[in-house]
């Protein structure tokens, strides 16, 4: 069942999976403070809600998101950097659950930095990415310009960062930064077997493993092993991590508990 909830943000669930959708074809799903805000309340409830295991960032009329609403910013309009939560509200905090892409059309500039955020990539094989901001005398302050080169070999990020020019879904494929290439209108419906994939697996293990896996980019190898056995102790004494085992012995699928 979906959610209207701002008009230029639906939001809906489908088994245990939630489904963000940019609402503003008209601007190419560029965002204004509006929409922002809005996504960010969605993640929001991903994380608070158990039965919400995983979820899928889409856009509208063909295209994910072509970054901020220029127009709507310089009528004086809120920005959708929000304090603390970054562009969209998820660049400078991520969800704690999973966040995966469906890409349809361009991902450029912020909304390129969208896609840098979530964990995960499908995209239609007429999708394209880039990070035009110097085109324009700006910068991609919202986590481009020092992400994708730890994303990318360094020279290619700095052709796509100084250059400002896209790449196609293809190239990108071959970069990493997409996981499944789909034919065009398919990238929701590829986002979504792929995030039921992972919602079948136990919830407390999923969240533990982003986190460590984010987190652990800062780390040295002891610290990143220290710091491994401390923080998954809670998750190897959980019931579902009982369950997992329970299940495995008795050949069947887990019902998992999130507890």
């Amino acid at each position: 069942m979906g959610q209207d909830v701002t008009g230029e943000v639906f939001v809906e669930r489908r088994d245990g999976v939630q489904i963000i959708t940019i609402n503003r074809p008209g601007a190419k799903n560029a965002l204004d403070g509006a929409a922002a805000r809005a996504i960010a309340a969605a993640v929001d409830e991903l994380d608070e809600d158990a039965e919400l295991r995983t979820a899928v960032l889409t856009g509208a009329g063909g295209t994910f998101c072509s970054g901020m609403d220029l127009k709507a910013f310089a009528a004086g309009g809120e920005s959708p950097g929000l304090p603390g939560r970054g562009f969209g509200g998820i660049t400078a905090r991520r969800p704690r659950k999973p966040l995966i892409a469906a890409v349809e059309g361009w991902a450029v500039a912020g909304g390129f930095e969208l896609l840098l955020a979530c964990d995960m990539v499908v995209a239609s094989e007429k999708a394209r990415f880039g990070v035009p901001e110097v085109k324009r005398g700006l910068v991609a302050a919202a986590g481009a310009a020092f992400v994708l080169p730890q994303r990318l070999p360094h020279a290619v990020a700095m052709e796509m960062l100084l250059t400002g020019d896209p790449i196609d879904a293809g190239r990108a494929r071959d970069l990493g930064l997409v996981n499944r290439l789909v034919p065009e209108g398919q990238s929701l419906a590829g986002a979504l077997e792929l995030a039921r994939a992972v919602a079948g697996n136990g919830p407390l293990a999923v969240a533990m493993t982003k986190r460590l896996a984010l987190e652990g980019r800062d780390w040295t190898f002891a610290e990143g092993m220290e710091k491994s056995v401390s923080l998954t102790r809670e998750v190897s004494a959980s019931a579902d991590a009982r369950e997992g085992a329970r299940a495995f012995a008795e050949k069947r699928k887990p019902v998992w508990t999130g507890r």
